[in-house]
């Protein structure tokens, strides 16, 4: 033992240390090593790791059946999942997409502009509400934004987790963590925090993230995502409008106040024999903007109705329609059909070979007038008829490309007698069926930000009190709620949540704490904080931050007492380190949630955080001292 004290401290506690760890200890940090090892490959699903890690904590008997699948009845993981389908209801009923439109305005075609736009709005957002809940909000924001954009999506989820992340240092409620430490306070007598007291902090590591994010965002160019993958193979209204070669034959003309087409309907005006014009959609002013409607045979035309049109022959008689009928040309740019593509829709559609349509024309089909739907081209063997189509007798394997409806599109993909629907273009992933939902998505979306605000009910009751009442009013059906989840994502988190209860239960985390204290007890408070910084970031490796909040805090405190100095600075220091989990994908909800939808690898978030993290760090232990005294 005489031997043993004339060691170096670090040895010597180190030594004594190693005195405690027992096997269980030793078969927990061995599954950890290697569940980080099969993360960083990326040779098994992280999904199928989680599901091992379980197996493996109860086949060797560490954990009970029910301490390693207690994830599944964690209340954060059921928020996760209910906040998945509040995403998708603000899909269903264009929201989202809403969202993406203002953001693109805003910024132009400025990714520059949109990443720091993202960043502020998220930090700002998450800074009364569920971090979480802000970012699979976002998701499908930041999706459409980039494919218009036609950038990788991951050059945008990670600040959007990074951001979501940050929120949870600008406000005392917006993070559970920054409410743990301030209910240690307040246990051991001592005045907690106000509403803004952690806002200083988290605002100058926000400025300090967009900074670091626009300096490294070429870095993520690397991980290509699914989605841009499948827009090679997956041809936009853009491409088919090529390929039919409709360009410079569709029109766009305005009725005038004097127009004789007012008050008549298209079947009655005979445009197409007359002119060769085609009236294939309808932009009408509804409740003060401008809406596309379908062109039926019995839609009647009113004043300001802007027309589209498919000219058989523009050239020659584009004019004299528009001098005949008092009508207005106007600009119709390439982008027109995708940017209308949410309520205009589009397809390439094929006789099936037991069809009675085939030989017979358009005209004699009657097809507007039974499918209420346009066809503005057909191709036969490979190439687009260019002329007379409505009276050209349809042969098998012509394929006709029909324009409309959505709707009437789903219901021609079903008519099983006479067509097959063989492409819907990729423009078809923004379709808002439930557009007309989209105020009661809001009231919904505003109800749960208040109850998750005002506490009244847990979060998770809040988000499924929204998600009912979206199904109430038809924001979302049982089918897209199901499919909206990210069961993927689920069951990783569910796998990792055991780790908690092993190391805590075989000691593990109670060593960490020990050797902390006897290490850097006595070197002073600076050093103390930043011992504190590291050994959250660590843990919070491994267990939500909430739990790492829980149990550092108290030994925050401590620490404080016996070193005699103020405790505010080193749980603030607690709280700041338990948000700063930007290292793996797997240590914060919101990083495992744009894992998948941003293309990344385990090792993508261990390159960008740990840098991040690192100055995030620095800030802290120069900022926290300044704002709290020791």
């Amino acid at each position: 033992m005489d031997i043993i004290s004339e060691l170096p401290k670090w040895m010597t506690t180190i030594f004594t240390l190693s005195e405690n760890i027992n096997f269980s200890l030793i078969w927990v940090l061995t599954l950890l090593f290697i569940a980080i090892i099969l993360f960083t490959t990326n040779k098994i699903r992280m999904d199928v790791v989680a599901l091992l890690i379980i197996v493996s904590f109860v086949v060797s008997k560490t954990l009970t059946v029910q301490e390693a699948t207690s994830g599944f009845s964690d209340p954060n993981v059921l928020l996760i999942a209910t906040l998945f389908v509040i995403g998708e209801g603000l899909v269903r009923t264009g929201i989202a997409y809403q969202v993406g439109d203002y953001l693109v305005r805003v910024a132009g075609n400025s990714e520059f502009k949109m990443l720091i736009y993202l960043m502020l709005a998220v930090a700002g957002l998450g800074s009364v509400m569920s971090s979480t809940g802000v970012v699979a909000i976002f998701i499908p924001v930041v999706i459409t934004v980039c494919s218009r954009m036609e950038i990788s999506t991951g050059r945008l989820m990670m600040p959007l987790s990074f951001a979501g992340l940050i929120s949870g240092m600008m406000t005392l409620v917006a993070t559970p963590p920054n409410l743990v430490v301030n209910s240690e306070l307040v246990r051991e007598g001592i005045k907690g925090f106000s509403f803004f007291s952690v806002t200083p902090i988290g605002f100058v590591v926000l400025i300090m993230g967009i900074g670091y994010m626009l300096l490294i965002r070429n870095a993520l160019v690397s991980t290509e995502t699914h989605t841009k993958a499948e827009n090679k193979t997956r041809r936009t209204m853009r491409d088919l409008i090529r390929d039919y070669k409709l360009a410079g034959k569709a029109r766009r003309v305005a009725v005038r106040p004097n127009s004789p087409l007012i008050g008549k309907t298209l079947d009655e005006l005979k445009l197409r024999a007359r002119y060769g014009a085609y009236v294939i959609g309808i932009e009408r002013w509804r409740r003060f903007r401008r809406v596309m409607v379908s062109a039926f045979g019995n839609t009647e035309l009113q004043v300001h109705d802007v027309l589209l049109v498919d000219m058989t022959n523009p050239d020659a008689d584009l004019r004299r329609f528009c001098t005949d009928e008092m009508l207005e040309p106007m600009i119709l740019r390439g982008e027109y059909f995708s940017e209308q593509a949410r309520e205009v829709g589009m397809a390439e559609v094929s006789l099936i070979p037991e069809s009675e349509l085939i030989g017979k024309s358009l005209r004699q089909i009657m097809f507007r007038s039974k499918y209420n739907l346009n066809v503005v081209g057909i191709r036969r063997n490979g190439e687009p008829i260019l002329e007379q189509q409505v009276d050209e007798p349809l042969l098998m394997g012509d394929i006709l490309l029909v324009i409309g409806d959505w709707k009437q599109i789903r219901q021609l993909q079903s008519n099983n007698r006479d067509f097959v629907v063989l492409t819907l273009p990729a423009e078809i992933d923004n379709v808002a069926p439930a557009i007309s939902q989209a105020p009661h998505a809001l009231i919904c979306l505003l109800l749960m930000i208040v109850l998750m605000v005002t506490g009244v009910v847990p979060n998770f009751i809040a988000a499924l009190i929204s998600c009912l009442l979206m199904g109430k009013f038809r924001c979302i059906n049982m089918e897209s709620a199901y499919k909206s989840i990210h069961w993927p994502s689920l069951i990783l988190i569910v796998g990792m949540l055991p780790f908690a209860i092993a190391l805590q239960k075989t000691g593990g985390i109670d060593l960490a704490v020990e050797g902390l204290l006897a290490l850097v007890g006595d070197m002073g408070p600076r050093v103390m904080l930043i011992s504190l910084f590291i050994l959250c970031a660590i843990i919070g490796l491994f267990i939500s931050n909430t739990a790492t909040a829980v149990l550092m805090a108290p030994i925050a405190i401590t620490a404080a007492n016996e070193m005699h100095v103020s405790p505010y600075p080193f749980v603030m220091t607690v709280a700041m380190a338990a948000s700063a989990a930007f290292m793996t994908p797997v240590s914060s909800p919101v990083n495992t949630m744009v894992l998948a939808p941003g293309g990344y690898s385990f090792s993508d978030f261990v390159k960008i955080g740990l840098p991040f993290t690192l100055l995030v760090m620095l800030v802290c232990i120069f900022l926290i001292p300044l704002l709290f005294p020791f």
